[in-house]
């Protein structure tokens, strides 16, 4: 399944879907992510659409763009607005969306843009409306060339500067709140497995029984990982949950998680419902007993053990992930350990974890000797 636009008739817009339909088969993308670009797109042609422009001028015009993105609400850029109501929508008004969300639409904007192109179902003339060439100059050593030359690169026009935010982290005393909360050995083995293993909801959800090796010696089942250890692996589930990187990866498991797995086993042994069920998260306790867990039940999950917990505002299912990789990097792990636990395909991605916190700074600070006390008598 996949996400795809239609117009003002309800009818498939083929050069978008022709390109979401690329996202999701031709580079394996996942159906989340069609969403997020059929959005993107859907906002765009909107717009062209009310300002009388094909999305080939539209594009001549993306600063135009970015200020009714920034202003228009779902009032003014809506699917149910008066003829007339819904272009003038500028510096007058309140921002409503931000720099990182804007800068998403663009990005799926120059994607459409650019397979189109690349399809020979746009002009090729349409390019240098969406990039300009740049060096190197600007990106991290690792990302430049090996023999120190310049190399060039495309870059886009349109991006907005999105201000470095800190992570949206849960507190260990809001985790160890949402374990003392949880009714159950599965829920726990959840809240375990984001905060200890840095899951996701579609990865939890995916997991396999074949996929969780609990022995010292995992040689007997293929498979050459040392100690305790599960595997991250994509796959199309009939849940719907989904493991976003492409690349499967091994995550290590500590001796509380091991633990848990053996009091949810036990538990899911008193439900003869699921005894059949490959998938490692089942429900046990809510028809249809035995199914696979889809991943919005998590989020149901979290929030109601962090209502019972007292914990305002409500902790999501990611900051307990965040936790997981900003515990690792205050315990001194690199950026490349961060990058391959959590399953990042690029270090930028990993690199806002290790900003150290204002405890961390004033520790430092303080562990500075003092001019005073190191001087020498005379």
């Amino acid at each position: 399944m996949y996400w795809t636009v239609l117009d003002e008739n309800l009818v498939v817009v083929p050069d978008a879907d022709a390109f979401l339909r690329h996202v999701r088969f031709g580079r394996d993308g996942s159906e989340l992510t069609t969403r997020s670009y059929a959005g993107g797109i859907a906002l765009f042609l909107r717009w062209c659409g009310r300002t009388g422009r094909h999305w080939h001028a539209g594009l001549e015009h993306l600063g135009l763009f970015i200020i009714w993105l920034r202003h228009a609400g779902r009032e003014v850029s809506g699917v149910d607005v008066v003829a007339g109501d819904d272009v003038l929508s500028g510096p007058g008004r309140e921002p409503v969306r931000g720099a990182r969300r804007i800068n998403a639409v663009l990005t799926a904007v120059r994607g459409f843009a650019v397979h189109a192109v690349t399809s020979g179902r746009a002009p090729s003339g349409l390019m240098p409306l969406l990039y300009e060439v740049a060096d190197d100059r600007d990106l991290p050593a690792e990302a430049r060339s090996e023999d120190g030359r310049m190399s060039w690169r495309m870059r886009a026009r349109h991006r907005l500067h999105e201000p470095e935010a800190t992570v949206d982290r849960a507190s260990d005393r809001d985790v160890v709140a949402l374990l003392l909360a949880c009714r159950s050995a599965r829920d726990r083995l959840i809240v375990l497995l984001m905060v200890r293993a840095g899951l996701r909801r579609g990865e939890l959800c995916g997991l396999r029984r074949s996929d969780v090796h609990l022995l010292p010696d995992a040689r007997l089942l293929g498979c050459a990982v040392e100690r305790p250890h599960l595997h991250v692996v994509r796959r199309d589930n009939p849940n719907g949950a989904w493991a976003k990187s492409r690349r499967p990866r091994v995550v290590p498991l500590d001796f509380l998680l091991v633990r848990a797995f053996d009091a949810y086993e036990f538990e899911r042994l008193g439900v003869p419902r699921a005894a059949d069920n490959d998938f490692v998260l089942v429900n046990l306790f809510r028809e249809p007993i035995g199914a696979a867990m889809p991943p919005d039940a998590i989020n149901t999950l979290i929030t109601a053990a962090g209502r019972r917990a007292g914990i305002a505002p409500t902790v999501r299912p990611h900051q307990l992930r965040h936790a997981f990789a900003s515990n690792l990097a205050d315990a001194g792990g690199g950026l490349d350990e961060i990058a391959d636990l959590l399953g990042h395909a690029s270090l930028l991605s990993s690199q806002v974890y290790l900003h150290p916190d204002p405890g961390r700074l004033r520790a430092a600070i303080d562990g500075v000797p003092s001019p005073r006390a190191a001087a020498v008598p005379r």
